[in-house]
């Protein structure tokens, strides 16, 4: 099934958006927060790189408002205490880096990782390896989980995906 994201756009901003992605999954297992600056670093990235990797005005354009619709959403969300407000402002940085025509796409890929990451989460925090990072603040926050890492890897996944199959 190709992706409406081409493989140029893909190709431009998988190099620049994963090592943010890392350090949101990162910093999210770690402190159960996503850093304000990695959100302004993806929106800048795309403000900047999105200006080659999608230079047709109109698609940049719609890709803008995604990160202001999204962003409201994301408002409303975490006022309703449905999530956290770092994972509101990562949703709305990355939605640009989307393809407005692949919104099924990335939703089945984010439940599917959401799954993945939530069961390698729990697996890890009940192992010997929990013992690599003792100090991680997701471990011990009950129900609760770091969802930057299932965030910021299916960015990415995506973006590899789109390299692939981006039409």
């Amino acid at each position: 099934m190709p992706l409406d994201i081409t493989s140029w756009s893909a190709a431009w901003f998988l190099p620049f958006v994963t090592p943010i992605c890392l350090w949101v999954i990162w910093s999210d297992l770690k402190t159960m927060r996503i850093p304000n600056a990695a959100v302004l670093t993806m929106t800048g990235i795309f403000l900047m790189v999105g200006l080659v990797a999608v230079p047709i005005w109109p698609d940049y354009a719609l890709r803008l408002l995604a990160l202001v619709v999204m962003l409201i959403a994301g408002i409303l969300a975490n006022a309703a205490g449905l999530m956290g407000a770092g994972d509101s402002k990562f949703i709305a940085a990355a939605a640009p880096f989307v393809a407005p025509a692949d919104w099924r796409v990335i939703l089945f890929i984010l439940m599917a990782n959401l799954l993945a990451c939530y069961a390698t989460h729990r697996l890890a925090k009940h192992t010997p390896m929990r013992a690599l990072a003792p100090d991680w603040v997701s471990w011990d926050k009950g129900r609760k989980f770091p969802m930057g890492f299932a965030l910021g890897s299916a960015l990415v996944m995506y973006l590899a995906a789109g390299i692939i199959w981006g039409r």
